[in-house]
């Protein structure tokens, strides 16, 4: 079982199917009894965007908005990250990217090598659970799989992550009740072995 989790949740409207994922994650997660905290940036009103100040701090890896100082503490003391997020032109939506810009630092994420980054961070297992327009299909094998192949397998192992996986929701459009349902009871049959 793991120890800590953190969620990062990325969607603004409470009444989507983003966040009857996040619904079903933290249920499941409590029925665990797992120790786990929501990171939820649209009601935290985060700021995606550096400021001059910010970006003239980047090199040094100091992070100057006190919800940053507090996200990277969440995820210093995770064993796992499970994001959920909708899929928004092929990729991350803009305010989740913001957060792996501006959370995940120098001397914080990674130190800079010779050949590239070394992650820092010591979270085993990253989830990351999507919903989208296009079918899951399409979105790996036509349009280059960035959610899997640049966002979990580069940006996240990239930091530390040991272990990643990917499940997505497609073709959200043409879901009904009973699609939907079977869906988030998958999830917490995931999320339950995850742990």
């Amino acid at each position: 079982m793991a120890n800590k989790v953190t969620v990062i949740y990325a969607h603004p409207y409470t009444g989507s199917f983003n966040h009857a994922i996040l619904e079903s994650v933290t249920a499941e997660l409590s029925a665990q009894n797992c120790e786990y905290e929501v990171i939820d940036l649209y009601r935290d009103n985060f700021d995606p965007v550096y400021s001059n100040e910010e970006l003239s701090m980047f090199s040094s890896g100091v992070a100057v908005d006190p919800k940053v100082k507090a996200y990277q503490k969440r995820i210093q003391a995770s064993d796992v990250l499970i994001f959920i997020f909708p899929v928004w032109w092929y990729s991350l939506p803009a305010i989740l990217k913001g957060f792996i810009d501006k959370v995940m630092l120098n001397n914080f994420a990674y130190e800079d090598t010779s050949t590239g980054i070394k992650g820092k961070l010591a979270f085993n297992k990253c989830l990351a659970i999507t919903t989208s327009k296009s079918p899951t299909w399409y979105l790996k094998y036509f349009d280059g799989n960035s959610i899997q192949k640049v966002f979990l397998n580069l940006t996240l192992k990239g930091v530390g992550a040991k272990k990643t996986h990917w499940i997505n929701f497609g073709k959200i459009k043409q879901s009904n009740n009973q699609t939907r349902s079977t869906f988030l009871q998958k999830i917490r049959q995931d999320v339950a072995q995850l742990l």
